[in-house]
């Protein structure tokens, strides 16, 4: 039989070419299976695109929500802090702020203790001992330096963990050793060593802790920095008062309305986009988009066109939030006319931005949610591609046999062919030599 690379050979027709016509034949079941994957993961892919879209519009639309337990209002806070008389205190808000005016009175700030130890010979210093009198539960902390020089003794005990740091004065002509420990009362220490004599010892600023009075609550704190005297907010003292001054707590809440309606519309429009390009049809090129007339494009297309036109159990629509239809489906917002109503009524706009949201959150989640449309026809079309997977992998297998079947029957003939023509030029050859 004839190689498959020689079919033909022994003939001289065009076997080669006559098995490639008829496996383009069969062949065209299987590119239509082919045409009906790429058609169905397309699909799928365009599926995930609107999916995307529509998840994105979601996570803004959440972002109109207010957490459990928490006011509309409060969603859209944000918190400044001021002090009254700036000299005596400055505060700063965090989480968990409350809008509120509070009075405050200073009438001690904390500081550290500051100790001066002259030095006769700053070259033959030894060993310093801290004794934390005013902390019973801490142990004296001897630090010996590396060697017997000031500056040496001094970084000791900048890099112990004594909590005390100190810094190398000159005056008159002597050297002195100064010691700053932390601020607060009970902070307090005593100094002892080779060659420290009482009598060069100063302590020139005693410990203590600052004591105020916070909207007629006697208040003492270790630090001029103060924490969870108000929640969410933190107070620097800077100076005892002469008379109360107010700390005041107020709330604004247009800039961050303004900020999470801005992120919703871009998504509804960017939303709005993806469903005009997946269901675009071009009439002069006969293209279309990749889910044009698909079911689910047009729910999603009617869902959010419905939301828009929606009114609140109070009458109220987008419009109230500065936000307009525009001809081409997409939405805009007034960023004069939204400040106007925050202005007016701020509390009824963050109510109608938090109704506004739980519905498209709501709706769009029907679509494009865990569990949603999307989804579930995602999956259908998955199970599709599977199936006919299989049938392609059933085809090719089939089609490999009728090809070699191809091949082997004409094989035969074109070894038939070529033992014919073989047998006819030898006859012929034979006839030739009778006539001679």
């Amino acid at each position: 039989m004839a190689s498959v690379s020689s079919l033909g050979a022994g003939s001289g027709m065009d076997l080669e070419g006559l098995v490639k016509g008829l496996m383009k034949v069969e062949s065209l079941p299987l590119d239509t299976l082919k045409a009906k994957v790429t058609s169905f993961n397309t699909k799928i892919s365009a599926l995930g695109t609107l999916s995307s879209k529509l998840s994105s519009l979601q996570t803004a639309a959440k972002a109109l929500k207010p957490n459990l337990l928490q006011a509309p209002l409060e969603k859209f806070a944000t918190y400044s802090a001021s002090v009254g008389n700036g000299d005596v205190a400055s505060a700063t808000v965090g989480a968990g702020a409350k809008s509120g005016s509070y009075s405050l009175e200073v009438t001690k700030l904390a500081q550290a203790q500051k100790t001066s130890i002259r030095i006769d010979d700053p070259d033959n210093v030894g060993p310093l001992t801290l004794d934390f009198s005013g902390d019973p539960t801490r142990s004296p902390v001897t630090i010996t330096p590396g060697s017997n020089s000031l500056t040496s003794l001094a970084n000791a005990i900048n890099q112990s963990d004594s909590g005390v740091k100190a810094t190398i004065v000159t005056a008159n002509g002597n050297k002195h050793l100064v010691l700053t420990g932390e601020e607060g009362a009970g902070k307090e220490f005593s100094v002892s060593g080779s060659g420290v004599n009482s009598s060069d010892v100063t302590t020139t600023q005693n410990a203590q802790s600052a004591e105020f009075t916070f909207d007629g609550v006697s208040v003492t704190n270790a630090s001029n920095t103060v924490t969870g005297v108000l929640e969410g907010v933190t107070l620097n003292l800077k100076a005892v008062t002469t008379a109360p001054t107010t700390v005041t707590v107020t709330a604004e809440h247009g800039e961050k309305l303004q900020s999470s309606l801005e992120a919703f519309v871009k998504s509804f429009n960017d939303a709005v986009g993806s469903i005009k390009s997946l269901g675009s049809y071009d009439a002069e090129t006969k293209k279309t988009g990749d889910l044009n007339g698909n079911r689910l494009l047009r729910e999603a297309q009617s869902t959010l066109r419905n939301l828009v036109f929606e009114e609140s159990p109070d009458g109220q629509t987008l419009s109230k939030l500065g936000i307009s239809y525009q001809k081409d489906g997409t939405l805009k917002l007034d960023s004069d006319k939204l400040a106007s109503a925050v202005a007016n009524d701020p509390e009824a706009v963050a109510k109608f931005a938090s109704h506004v949201g739980t519905r498209f959150n709501t709706e769009v989640d029907k679509i494009a949610g865990l569990g949603g449309r999307i989804q579930a026809s995602t999956d259908s079309i998955k199970t599709n591609v599977r199936n006919l997977e299989k049938q392609q992998e059933a085809l090719e297998a089939r089609l490999v046999k009728i090809e070699a079947r191809y091949r082997s029957q004409f094989g035969a003939l074109d070894s038939l062919v070529a033992n014919m023509n073989s047998t006819s030029s030898y006859l012929a050859s034979q006839l030739s030599s009778l006539s001679k």
